[in-house]
């Protein structure tokens, strides 16, 4: 059976749905189309079920990007305010957690809840378990699914991007974007845990479980958190952070002990100067675990002034080339995506193909950790939203 629209959505997650109430609330009659069996799934897993859905400080310096002014547009239009507003309107209780990071105090589920409902009240249908076998465009848009074809004149592309396979991340949405020409910045796991090569691995493996405050740095960025060892490398989110900035043979620096001064107590007058003195003094500052294995494997040839300058150098300098990261299993995002250029930043609408509009993860721009990519997907739906 043909069904027409005003707009078709594909994909209900973030930012599909809230480009779809925008949609519905102007009077637009809205169809949103999901492969899986329930909208939200990638909200509902996220922030350990609390969902971190925005965060108080966004700037478009917390998004990176081929074009990192791309994102200012629709960040203006749309701010982290605006959805907190939307939130508090629903009655759905919060807190701030770290760094501005906002969760509810409840469950995901309260956000999902929420968008659902804002849908029904705008008008929007929504249609899961519809995997679309087929895009094409003659007068108007078409989405062919087993069941039936959905045509309108404007269609919004939010499928997201590849991370998070297991809940049913797909490449379809830049198979569409390439269906009509649009070019597609390489796409790689953002927000993800590294691997150790093998020396490294040898050495640290064994501290698994073993959390550490540290400056992570790479590609002149840096970033001062927790970091996790792992049995195959580092995550938390330090590394978390810094893994988006990263390039494959790339060196990571991390300062272990960043403002703390280890081996001060070693060069007084009265110290003791060996092993034992060394691992109390890092203990001090570091997990034991942590302290005594560096030690171990850092040991200086004597215990000068200038050996201990190089061991402080050292724990302030650790140089990490990984052997890649985890992939889009563990990902919490996809790098890459739809070419910005291609885009309108104020609308999000395709500068070739006048009515397909691209939002969300499957975009060029990706946010750091901390609520970030759901102000993106708030905020890039909202804009197209407005102009459907």
């Amino acid at each position: 059976m043909i069904r027409t629209f005003d707009a078709i959505v594909l994909g209900a997650g973030a930012a599909g749905l809230m480009c779809a109430i925008e949609a519905g609330k102007r009077g637009r009659k809205v169809v949103v189309l999901e492969r899986a069996d329930r909208i939200g799934k990638k909200i509902l897993i996220s922030g350990g079920g609390r969902c971190n859905f925005t965060n108080l400080y966004c700037t478009a310096e917390n998004f990176s990007s081929a074009n990192p002014h791309f994102c200012k547009s629709a960040l203006a239009r749309y701010t982290a305010d605006d959805f907190i507003a939307l939130v508090r309107k629903h009655g759905i209780s919060y807190h701030e957690k770290h760094k501005g990071q906002l969760f509810c105090d409840g469950s995901a589920r309260e956000i999902v809840a929420l968008l659902e409902r804002e849908c029904r009240e705008a008008g929007v249908e929504i249609v899961v378990g519809a995997s679309v076998r087929e895009v094409r465009r003659d007068a108007d848009f078409a989405a062919a699914t087993n069941e039936d074809e959905y045509r309108a004149p404007k269609m919004v592309v939010a499928t997201g991007g590849l991370s998070i396979p297991k809940i049913g991340a797909t490449p379809f949405g830049y198979q569409v974007a390439r269906q009509f020409g649009l070019k597609i910045r390489e796409c790689y796991a953002g927000l993800v845990p590294f691997l150790f090569n093998r020396e490294d691995g040898a050495a640290y493996a064994e501290l698994a479980g073993v959390s550490a405050e540290v400056v992570a740095s790479c590609d002149a960025q840096q970033f001062h958190d927790k970091m996790l060892f792992t049995h195959r490398g580092l995550s938390g989110p330090a590394i978390l952070q810094i893994s988006t900035y990263w390039q494959k043979n790339a060196t990571v620096t991390i300062d272990l002990a960043p403002g703390r001064e280890l081996t001060a107590s070693l060069r007084s007058v009265a110290a003791g100067r060996d092993l034992d003195a060394a691992k109390s003094a890092f203990r001090k500052v570091l997990p034991q675990r942590l302290a005594d294995r560096w030690l171990d494997l850092h040991r200086p040839k004597d215990w000068t002034n200038p050996s201990l300058a190089e061991l402080e150098r050292r724990v302030h300098h650790w140089q990490v080339i990984p052997n890649g990261t985890e992939g889009y299993e563990k990902a919490e995002v996809t790098a890459g995506g739809v070419d910005t250029g291609e885009l309108s930043a104020k609308t999000m609408e395709s500068r070739k193909v006048p009515g397909l509009y691209f939002i969300g993860e499957v975009v060029d721009v990706t946010g750091q950790l901390g609520g970030f990519n759901f102000q993106w997907a708030w905020s890039s739906g909202y804009c197209a939203g407005q102009a459907l």
